[in-house]
Formats: structure tokens, sequence, C-alpha cells
């Protein structure tokens, strides 16, 4: 399936970059150490294979997931092969002092990216997973860039998100909060990190649930109302280690906004992704409607699809990867913007939030309201969107 195709566009956004700096990437990677953290999710397995091509002389690949870690092998020996550096994996929690023991009794790498996170907006339905979020996207992030400062690492990347500019969902927030602790490690280890659209077919994405409900024979729904910017997993790849490599410290990458890059619809991409199967979208007017003519549609090459408005909490009306306050540098590279920033950081602001949060799981109860009013003491403006529903109340 053409995913470039699905998403509008014609050719890789990052083709020519990727060419002008091709030599560069080889000589940097082929002579370096890389360990990938959150390396076996969608992001992360790009990332890997980006490395692998390259030839390290040593890739180690941490992630949660043991099946993912096993698809992650098996795609990267089916496709590329070899190396004659060491590469291996490990299914470890980074949270957990197993992982330190591990950093502990090794550890040492030029290059320590990180690209675990929770990723999701409805991942703020309830104050368990919200803290549980708070503890992927700032905390652990946090103690591996402390490990990674004792270990005398060159360099740390981590990923953002669009979504924490102007942030109006907690997981856009709590990658914002993450930002302001970058800052302040910032000052002992040269960091660097990323935010980019929408990563096409990414695990768990609107995108990637149309393949199982096509597997499933269970009705295909999109919103028709939220216009999203989407980049192929390859070029979340590219990205990312771009901005390993050439990012200088406290550099933000970003994709350029461009003709190359077009907005397109959830609804927009379902109606393709069936037309490129030889199905023919059948609207539908209720869930009721589109789950009971699964059952005869198909046959006919026709698809029950259900597109509708969005009223979820923490939705955005539009993308944006920068604010009207950030420094941006739009020359050096021909579609990737680069961020730059000073290291800006409140020191009794991240002081706060860490003994907020201490306090909170030390008593063994919090609220989301108690989250979010934290939340709006470290990012001032935020204008969280609240609407009472989430994702897991609709089909």
């Amino acid at each position: 399936m053409n995913l470039l195709g699905l998403i509008g566009r014609e050719k890789e956004l990052f083709q020519e970059d990727m060419e002008t700096h091709a030599n560069r990437l080889k000589e940097t990677v082929s002579s370096s150490s890389f360990l990938v953290i959150g390396g076996a999710g969608s992001i992360g397995q790009a990332v890997t294979k980006e490395i692998f091509k390259r030839n390290p002389k040593k890739l180690h690949v941490v992630d949660i997931s043991e099946n993912n870690l096993v698809e992650l092998v098996r795609d990267i020996r089916s496709s590329l092969g070899y190396i004659e550096g060491e590469f291996k994996t490990f299914a470890l929690d980074i949270g957990s002092d197993i992982y330190d023991a591990f950093i502990e009794n090794g550890g040492d790498y030029d290059y320590v990216l990180n690209l675990s996170a929770l990723k999701h907006v409805r991942s703020e339905k309830d104050p368990y997973t919200l803290m549980r979020m708070i503890d992927v996207n700032i905390f652990n992030t946090d103690k591996t860039l402390r490990q990674a400062i004792a270990k005398k690492t060159k360099k740390y990347f981590c990923v953002s998100t669009d979504k924490a500019a102007n942030p109006v969902n907690m997981m856009g927030a709590s990658k914002r909060i993450m930002e302001m602790f970058l800052m302040r490690r910032s000052l002992d280890i040269e960091i660097s990190t990323a935010r980019f659209a929408n990563v096409a077919f990414s695990d768990g994405s609107l995108l990637y649930g149309f393949n199982q409900r096509i597997q499933k024979r269970q009705p295909i729904v999109a919103p028709n109302d939220i216009k999203r910017y989407f980049v192929t997993p390859k070029e979340s790849g590219e990205l990312c280690l771009m901005s390993t490599v050439f990012g200088e410290n406290r550099d933000i990458f970003f994709p350029k906004l461009s003709e190359a890059l077009h907005l397109i619809t959830f609804a927009q991409i379902a109606v393709r992704y069936l037309e490129n199967l030889g199905y023919e979208p059948w609207l539908c007017q209720s869930e009721e409607e589109a789950r009971e003519l699964t059952k005869t549609l198909p046959e006919q090459g026709k698809w029950p699809c259900l597109f509708t408005r969005s009223d979820t909490t923490g939705e955005k009306d539009f993308e944006e990867f920068f604010t009207e306050n950030e420094v941006l540098d739009m020359e050096r590279f021909e579609n990737i913007g680069v961020i730059k920033n000073e290291p800006v950081y409140d020191e009794a602001l991240l002081e706060e939030f860490e003994k907020s949060i201490g306090g909170m799981r030390r008593k063994g109860s919090w609220s989301k309201e108690e989250i979010v009013a934290l939340f709006h003491r470290m990012i001032p403006g935020f204008a969280h969107k609240e609407t009472g529903r989430y994702l897991d109340e609709k089909m």
C-alpha cells in the first residue's frame, strides 16, 4: 500500500536533506554506539532501522513490549540482514531497578535516544493512567537523562510532539513540561529533540485501527472535521536521526509546513484507504447501522463508514510545531525547521512539580483535577480543552 498516496503526497518529505547529509550521517553512525529506549514502538522501530542501515558499532534497543521487540528483530533480519557491530534487544521497563542495573553494569553509549512515551490524548481519561503518563513522559525521561550524564554520554535525544506547542490536552502539556526538564539537564549534556506530525499507521493510531477494522470485519470510523499533517514511519525515523546527529544543544527539529506536507482529514484518508483495497465507502448515520451493515456490504464491494464531528476532550482544532515566542532557524535545512532554545527554566517551579507529584503518590490518592491545576501552574495560559467525553466512549 502506498502510504504517501494515502496521505496526499507524491514524494518523501526529507529526501533532499537526507541526500545532502548522507555522508556525514553514515560516518557518524558507523563510528558510534547507540541506545534506543522505547525502540519497539512505531517511531522507535523506524529510528532503529535508520541507525542499523548505517552500520553502527553498537546498537542496543530497550522496550517494555517483548512481542514488538521480536517483530523488530524479524523485520530487520528480513529486510536489512546483519551488521558488523553489536545489535541486541532487551525487554525492560525503563522505570524499573532492573533497567537501572542494566545501565549501571554497562550503559556506555555515544548516543541515547528516548522514544518511549504515552502518546494518546485519551490517556488523561482517568487519574491513574494520567499519573503513569507523567511518570513515563517526564520522570523516566529525567531519570534516563541523569544516567546518561553519569555515563558521560555524548548526546541525548528525546522525542516531543507538535501537541507541546500551545497544548490543549494533558499529553501535550506533559511533553511541554518534559521540555522544561530537558532545559535544566542541558547544562550538563548535549540535548536535542523533535516535534513532528502524526505518524501514518503508527501503532495504536486511528489509521492503524483501519487495518484492524478490515481484518475484524468492523466499520471504519473517523472524524470528518479535523485536518492533520502526516509523516510516514520512515520519515519519522529520519527526522529523529537528523536531530540526534545534527541538532545543537537544546534544538528542536520539526517538519517545515509547506505544500509538500498537505493537511488532510482522517475521513479523506479512510476513503482513499478503502478505495485502495477495492471497496466503495458507504456512509452510515449511526454506530448501530454501521455495525449491522458489516454483515452484508463487504460482499457487495462496499464498506460501512461512520464519519462524524469530533467532540472529545483534548482535540486541538489545528496543528502547530512552534509558538510565536520561539526563535526559529528555517535556513539550515531544506524541509526541516529548527527551534533554537536558551536554557531557560524555573528551578523552583520544577522542584514544586516534583514535590507535588511525589506527595500525591505517597498519599496513594489523587484526582485529575489536582493534576490539571498543577499543570496550569507549570504552563501559564494552558488552554486545557475538557468536554467530559473521551475516545473510549466512542466506536
